[in-house]
This record gives C-alpha cells, sequence and structure tokens, in this order.
C-alpha cells in the first residue's frame, strides 16, 4: 500500500480574512495540509523553523517587509517551494515577476471584488500549484547571491555574426519556473541573433510586464508580440497572456506571427503546442526548438513535429528544471534531440545555428 505524503503548507498574508479563506481551501484538498499562518515575513520566518512545512504561500504587498524582500533574504539561506498570492493591479504585476525572480516557483491572483468573485477557481488553482511547488527544486538558491536587475550589456561573450542565420526562428517554450529559465538563455543571446518566439505560461498583463524587464536585461530587443509582428534578426516576441494563441506565418521572404482568439490547447492558452506546431509547418529545417521548465506536456508533439521537420531542438534537464515536465515529455516522445542543463542551452542553440 503506497502512503501519500501530505503536502505541509505555511500560508504568510497579512490580511486575517485571507489567511482564513486560504487555510480553509487548502485544508479542502486531501492532499494538503495547512500547518501553520503568518501575518507578516517576521513571524513567517519563525514559524519556517519551527514547523518546516513544505511549500509557503506569500502575500507580495505586506507591511514591515513585503513578500519580494523577504523572498531575497530566506532563499539563500532556507530555500523553500513558494507560491505567491498577488493582486492583478499594475504594481502588482511587477511585484510579482520582481518575486520570480527572487526565487518563487509560481503565483496565483487574488479575485478582483474582495476574494468574492472567482474564489473557487482561485483556490483550485492555488492547490494545484502548491502541489506542483511541492516537487520543485529550489535547492540551488542555497547561498545563491541573486543578480536580480543586471543592466543592458552584462553579457561580454563576444560571437561572430549570424548573418548566415537571418531566415531561421527560435521557438522557446515555458511554464512552471520559466521566467527564469527564459531569462537565463535570452540574456545570453548576442544582438545579430534571428528571431525569437516565446510562449510562457502567463495570464494576460503579465507577458507585457515580463517582456519590459527582459528588454531591460537583453542585447535583443524583447516586447509582447503584437499581431502581424515580423520575427527579425534581433528581435525577441513573447505570446500575450489570456485568450489568443499565437502562430508563425510566413508570407513571402518574411515571419510574422498571427494572434487568433480561440479556445485552449493542451489546457493553455496560449499554448506551446499551437506555437511549435505552426513553426514545424512553416518554417522547418530553419527552426530551433527549445523547450524548458514546466509542469505538464504542452508543446511535446508540437516540439516533435519541428524535428521531424528538420529542426534541431533541445530540452531543459531534470537537475536544472524546477519542475520536469515539458522538457522530459518532449524529449520521451522524440521531439527534443537531447536534455542540457540551463546554463548550456544558449550555447546549443548558438552552436546548431553557425553549425
Amino acid at each position: 500500500m503506497v502512503i501519500r505524503k501530505t503536502i505541509r503548507v505555511l500560508v504568510v498574508d497579512d490580511s486575517a480574512l485571507v489567511r482564513n479563506i486560504l487555510s480553509q481551501g487548502l485544508n479542502s484538498d486531501s492532499g494538503i495540509e495547512v500547518v501553520g499562518t503568518a501575518a507578516d515575513p517576521y513571524i513567517a520566518r519563525d514559524k519556517i523553523v519551527e514547523l518546516k512545512p513544505d511549500v509557503l504561500t506569500l502575500d507580495v504587498e505586506m507591511p514591515r517587509m513585503d513578500g519580494v524582500e523577504f523572498l531575497r533574504k530566506l532563499m539563500p539561506q532556507y530555500p523553500i517551494p513558494v507560491v505567491m498570492v498577488s493582486s492583478l493591479t499594475l504594481k502588482g504585476k511587477s511585484i510579482t515577476l520582481d518575486a520570480l525572480d527572487a526565487g518563487a516557483v509560481d503565483f496565483v491572483t487574488k479575485p478582483k471584488s474582495n476574494l468574492a468573485e472567482g474564489l473557487n477557481d482561485m483556490l483550485f488553482e492555488l492547490c494545484t500549484k502548491v502541489k506542483i511547488a511541492s516537487t520543485a527544486q529550489v535547492s540551488h538558491w542555497k547561498h545563491k547571491k541573486a543578480d536580480l536587475m543586471a543592466s543592458k550589456g552584462v553579457v561580454t561573450q563576444t560571437r561572430k555574426a549570424l548573418a548566415e542565420s537571418t531566415d531561421k526562428v527560435i521557438a522557446i517554450g515555458a511554464s512552471t519556473g520559466g521566467t527564469e529559465a527564459i531569462k537565463d538563455v535570452i540574456t545570453r543571446f548576442p544582438a545579430t541573433m534571428p528571431g525569437v518566439v516565446i510562449v510562457q505560461h502567463m495570464p494576460a498583463g503579465f507577458t507585457q510586464m515580463f517582456s519590459e524587464r527582459m528588454n531591460g536585461l537583453c542585447q535583443m530587443e524583447v516586447k509582447e508580440a503584437e499581431n502581424n509582428d515580423r520575427i527579425i534578426p534581433g528581435r525577441i516576441l513573447i505570446a500575450p497572456g489570456g485568450l489568443r494563441q499565437m502562430r508563425v506565418v510566413r508570407s513571402g521572404g518574411i515571419y510574422q506571427v498571427k494572434l487568433t482568439e480561440e479556445g485552449k490547447v493542451c489546457g493553455h492558452c496560449p499554448s506551446v503546442e499551437v506555437l511549435m506546431n505552426s513553426v514545424a509547418e512553416q518554417v522547418g529545417a530553419n527552426a530551433v526548438g527549445v523547450m524548458l521548465t514546466g509542469m505538464g506536456r504542452d508543446g511535446a508533439t508540437g516540439m516533435k513535429a519541428m524535428r521531424d521537420a528538420g529542426a534541431r531542438t533541445v530540452a531543459q534537464d531534470e537537475a536544472s528544471c524546477v519542475v520536469f515536465g515539458m522538457p522530459n515529455e518532449a524529449y520521451k516522445c522524440g521531439g527534443a534531440e537531447k536534455l542540457s542543463p540551463l546554463n548550456r542551452i544558449a550555447d546549443d542553440v548558438i552552436a546548431y545555428l553557425e553549425g
């Protein structure tokens, strides 16, 4: 008989009402137990040591110390999977991305109307993401000094011009843990890199903020994709979160992205599967596919289609993944040629292009 381990959770939020709602929602799942709550990071710090929870849920805007500052202090000393709970405000979006940079595994957004509207959906999402987070590998944060906001031009490696590769397209897919993984890869790309298209599972609004942040870190231009945007060397297009799928289409001698309102594929909109299938069909052997950390199998068969069409492909290895789901599925089905550590993937892509 297999005994399933109950996931022990500590809830951190400055609102007593929210702490109560989150605790009840999490405890309603038989696989989760809330072992304690804390009203601020100072109380949370002591309870983490005392209770040794498996996962932390963390409010990002709190008095005394905000969630981001807490994460920056916590993760190098006591790495623990963290799911943050954020409100969908402009300020909240920025703080959410800061928290992902500082070590949070994932986030959920609070319903807009005082936790009343959409409460059940939010609690279901929270339970799901707590379970995913409990399997995440965060030990690499131990003793890590995060370089959170490197300035443009930090990448000092010189690369030969990739003029011969300007007709190529690089397609990247990611989910849980993907914001950090994407940052690691694309900040290593030189300004001469062929066009890049990315699907990262994120709600509407967050992709714009994420794109703006990456634009400040990368040698390439990074922007949230708009319909009919051209895919050109030196530009990275990130699919907008929400209700639209993103595809690559060829029009004469140029590549563009098409955004269409439609349903979810593989449970997601935008979907890596949709993007990579379009790249397989429209770009073929002139493409390179990259699958980064994420839960589930979105994009696995799309990457297989890319490889069958002659594209080169690589997926992130288990040791460097937060969640070894999407890369593993892509590799198992033959979509990914190989598994590579995160810090080698940019070099692999460049080697494919130069080869």
